[in-house]
Order: C-alpha cells, then sequence, then structure tokens
C-alpha cells in the first residue's frame, strides 16, 4: 500500500483520539515564530511593505517545504517504519479535528452552564473576533461559523495537501495558513505587507473551499439534516463573502442546519458588517452547535476514505 496513504490515516488516527497538542515545540508555533523574526527582519530593510510582503511569503514557504522535505528524506534513511512514523506525525501537526469539537463543545459547555464569561473566553481561543460582548446567540453563530471555516483549514485542505504532497506538503500548508492568520490583516500595519500571504492563503484554499460545497451536504445527509438545504443555500450564498473561501462552507453548513449566518461582527474594536448566509428557519442554539460539530467530524471521515480511494484508483486502475 502507499506510504502516504498509510502516514494520512494514521495521523488522522492519532489527531481523532489525542487532539491538537498544546505545546511550545509545536512545529506550526515554530513556523510561527519564524514568521515573526522574518518580518521583523524585513521590515529593517525598509523595502516598500508590498515587496517586503512578497519576499515574507517566499522565504517561509520555501524553508518549510524544504525543512519538512529533508526530515522526510533523513526519515527514510532509518527504514519503513520511521518514513510512516515521521511522516504520520507531520501531518498529524496539520491537521486538527478533534481540537476544534472539543473547543465548539467547550463553548457549547459553558452556555449550558448559563455562564457567558467563560463561553466569551473559550470563543475567544477560536475565533478572530471580538468576544467581550458577545450575546448567546452571537456566541453560538460565531461557533458554527468556525466550525464551518475549520472544516477546511483545519481539515480538508490539510488532507488535501498531504495527499498531493505528503507530510510536506501538509506542513507548508500550514505555513501559509499561519501567514494569513499572523499578517493578512486588512489594517493599516498589514493591509500592503500582507497583501501576498492573504492572496495565496486564498489561492491554496479555493479547491479545498470548493471540495467543501460537496462534502458538507453529503456529510448533513448522513448527519440527517438538510441535503438540499445545504446544496441550495451554498450555490446561493457561498459567493457573498467578501472572502473568496470562507462564505462556501459557511453557506453550506448554514444551509444543512436551516440557520442564517454572518451579520456585523466586532474585530479589534471595529464593526464590520458581514453578509447574512442562509436562511433562519431554525432558531440558533445549543443543538446548532452540536449538529454542526457531527457535520464536522462525519465530513473529516468522508473526505479521508475518498481522498484514499481516489488515489487507490488512479494509481491501480490508471497506471
Amino acid at each position: 500500500m502507499h506510504v502516504n496513504l498509510i502516514q494520512i490515516a494514521v495521523a488522522f488516527l492519532i489527531d481523532i483520539v489525542i487532539g491538537d497538542p498544546q505545546w511550545s515545540y509545536h512545529p506550526v508555533r515554530l513556523i510561527g515564530r519564524f514568521i515573526g523574526q522574518t518580518e521583523l527582519a524585513l521590515r529593517r530593510l525598509s523595502l516598500p511593505e508590498r515587496i517586503s510582503g512578497i519576499l515574507l511569503t517566499m522565504f517561509v514557504v520555501l524553508w518549510t517545504y524544504l525543512t519538512f522535505f529533508c526530515v522526510m528524506s533523513i526519515a527514510k534513511q532509518g527504514g519503513f517504519f520511521c518514513e510512516i512514523v515521521t511522516g504520520a506525525v507531520c501531518i498529524y501537526f496539520a491537521i486538527s479535528i478533534k481540537s476544534l469539537a472539543d473547543e465548539a463543545k467547550k463553548v457549547m459547555t459553558a452556555l449550558k452552564e448559563n455562564d457567558l464569561i467563560k463561553a466569551r473566553q473559550t470563543l475567544s481561543r477560536i475565533v478572530g473576533r471580538d468576544t467581550a460582548h458577545l450575546t448567546e446567540e452571537q456566541i453560538i453563530r460565531a461557533c458554527v461559523e468556525t466550525v464551518a471555516e475549520g472544516s477546511v483549514d483545519g481539515v480538508v485542505s490539510p488532507l488535501f495537501y498531504s495527499f498531493l504532497g505528503g507530510p510536506a506538503g501538509a506542513m507548508t500548508y500550514k505555513a501559509v495558513n499561519t501567514l494569513d492568520s499572523m499578517v493578512g490583516y486588512k489594517n493599516e500595519k498589514y493591509i500592503r505587507f500582507g497583501w501576498a500571504s492573504a492572496r495565496f492563503d486564498d489561492v491554496v484554499n479555493y479547491i479545498p473551499a470548493r471540495m467543501s460545497a460537496v462534502l458538507i451536504p453529503l456529510s448533513s445527509f448522513l448527519c440527517g439534516y438538510g441535503f438540499l438545504r445545504s446544496l441550495r443555500t451554498t450555490f446561493r450564498d457561498g459567493r457573498k463573502h467578501e472572502s473568496p473561501n470562507s462564505g462556501i462552507p459557511e453557506a453550506a453548513m448554514a444551509g444543512a442546519l436551516g440557520v442564517q449566518l454572518g451579520g456585523p461582527s466586532s474585530y479589534q474594536g471595529e464593526i464590520i458588517e458581514k453578509p447574512l448566509i442562509g436562511d433562519a428557519q431554525n432558531q440558533l442554539t445549543l443543538k446548532s452547535i452540536d449538529h454542526a460539530v457531527k457535520i464536522l467530524r462525519v465530513m473529516s471521515v468522508l473526505f479521508l476514505f475518498c481522498g484514499i480511494g481516489v488515489i487507490l484508483c488512479i494509481k491501480y486502475l490508471v497506471f
């Protein structure tokens, strides 16, 4: 069996059982530190900000790919078992199914206990918006939106690039994703400097986001939710979002649950009016979070098996 498929399957199982570890030497955190140091170095050169941002994106992406390519080359020298374990661990660090689901569940638990302060604090760990004054419904909406977006960033995209480029491909994707989360803002500091990182993140997530337009409705069908409604909402509202990718999984999830997402949100004290996505057929409740997490988990398994199936078909039927 293909080595890469074994690595992906093992990584998936590890993530489902353990989740993403919160430790200082996590590869993604190390990539984040490298991004921060490289940004400081480039800003000292006094180059045009957009040029500096392009150089930052190039340096980080190439450094990450070459680093993990070398790691895997060394691992291959250690034999089959060493290659499998090393590759699986690298891919495991790139996906975040259990952690995303667990964080969403923690928000739900805090709301069940009527502890809005705790719910806001827990939510702040997985969203970029201001959470200090959110109502219960706004917390639920933000949580569902994050699970929907995370289904691409934390599941489909890293697995997609694992299938295409192995462990090095998965970690390179995480580098692009981390670049966007650190410098891809549209504020005065990063509007030009972070332009390249933000656009590159849009490019690498373009195909995975559109895969979610099929995967989320299929998963909602398997969970007993609104399959056709999810498809209709995806095609109707998927392009309303300012981001070329984020609106697609959000629309698919909104349709699956029969809820309305979007609306005004506060980021660093500034109110951003997001387009309304979906129809408010159902009220946003704690069950909305639970159902979104269930769809996330089913979608993860579905994409894993679909990806393995496609690779095996290409390998043994086409060639």
